[in-house]
């Protein structure tokens, strides 16, 4: 019994391991949480272009974005009026200003995490991207300037699969300019 139970414990990490290494465009529906991947389209405020995309990793990237509160930092306001669920109202997103940033955090302003017009999120490759949230650095920042208010430190937690799958939802998403 015991046995048994390492052998498939040593199955389960080759299979993640096997995963974590396999190109995005190869990542299929059945390899992610097809309960996640559904519930990221359900919940997904936007048209979404999906040419080219990865339709399982733009389904899981829309849950984590879209369950995760990034909507409360980088769409301002973040409600439309009269959908703001703090006020009992039915929660309606502000598709207008979705993940274009400008919200003020006392000096600190949230970044536009939209599609640049290369159809890189916040104007930041795949690699770029990761980086950032791992080590709080964004390249595009000067150097040894640290994001504040984002949590970069638990995001940078997150596994290479869900930062791929954030970035391909952000790059499915439409490009907006912030309304400020």
């Amino acid at each position: 019994m015991q046995r048994s139970r390492s052998i498939a414990a040593a199955t389960a990490v080759a299979a993640g391991i096997a995963l974590m290494l396999l190109p995005v465009a190869s990542v299929q529906a059945d390899d992610l949480s097809p309960s996640q991947i559904q519930r990221g389209y359900e919940i997904n405020p936007v048209p979404l272009n999906l040419k080219g995309k990865n339709r399982a990793l733009v389904g899981l990237g829309s849950y984590i974005v879209n369950s995760g509160g990034c909507n409360d930092c980088h769409t301002n306001p973040s409600y439309a009026p009269g959908g703001n669920p703090f006020f009992g109202q039915p929660e309606q997103i502000n598709t207008a200003g979705f993940l274009a940033g400008g919200q003020q955090f006392g000096p600190f302003t949230s970044a536009n995490i939209t599609p640049d017009a290369l159809g890189r999120p916040a104007g930041l490759t795949l690699e770029q991207f990761v980086a950032t949230l791992r080590t709080g650095h964004n390249p595009l920042d000067p150097p040894g300037v640290l994001l504040q208010v984002m949590p970069w430190p638990a995001f940078g937690k997150k596994t290479d699969q869900d930062l791929r799958a954030i970035y391909e939802y952000l790059r499915a998403i439409p490009s907006i300019e912030p309304h400020n």
